[in-house]
């Protein structure tokens, strides 16, 4: 059972949350916040496995509250769900931690898998989200800065990355490269683990960053 803690400064968010959720197979929802400040406490108190967090919230805000999450040796994959998608929020948050950024138009079934894949170690951009980070890491290179090496990644792994960056979850990337999604969740795992990072947001990261995609 995957149990997760929403945070949110709307209780109405918070109540058709918690609703859609309890109705998914293997999820809980074991508790609510309505601000940064309070999700501290209720995290360090159930231990969830998944939180979803807004970020414009009083007292604390999402990344504020992410941080000292992780400060605090929190385990809990933190996606972010929120309105905005502008470049001032979407890079604090992934460098916050973030295991996941979702907008509030999300359709539900898309949520319901980010936070499954939130659970397995994986992590999901919005597409728009994914386009804007890229764009943005990329924009902040500059040909002074000395980029690593590629890794040995094979032509498929060198497909299946470019796809990352775009933002694609693996169902999206076996349909464009015209494979099963096992056989797409094997070479994920490979790119990973020769890039040596522990998701797919900061797979895109490091190659857009370095040039690799």
């Amino acid at each position: 059972m995957i149990r997760v803690v929403i945070v949110d400064d709307h209780a109405v968010v918070r109540e058709g949350l918690r609703t859609f959720l309890s109705l998914q197979d293997g999820i809980a929802v074991v508790g609510e916040a309505g601000d940064g400040a309070a999700a501290l406490e209720v995290v360090a108190t159930l231990a969830p496995d998944v939180v979803l967090m807004d970020l414009v919230m009083p007292r604390l805000d999402g990344v504020a509250a992410m941080r000292a999450l992780r400060d605090a040796g929190s385990t809990a994959r933190v996606i972010v769900l929120t309105s905005f998608a502008d470049d001032a929020r979407i890079l604090p948050a992934i460098q916050a931690g973030a295991a996941g950024y979702l907008l509030k138009n999300v359709a539900p079934a898309e949520l319901a898998r980010a936070v499954r894949a939130a659970h397995d170690g994986d992590a999901l951009l919005d597409p728009g989200v994914a386009a804007r980070l890229v764009a943005a890491v990329a924009d902040g290179h500059t040909a002074r800065d000395a980029a690593p090496a590629p890794p040995a990644l094979t032509p498929r792994e060198r497909d299946v990355l470019g796809l990352i960056c775009q933002g694609y979850a693996n169902k999206r990337i076996a349909s464009e490269l015209g494979l099963s999604e096992k056989t797409v969740k094997a070479h994920v795992g490979r790119v990973l683990a020769k890039l040596d990072v522990s998701d797919r947001t900061q797979a895109a990261l490091l190659a857009t960053r370095n040039g690799w995609s």
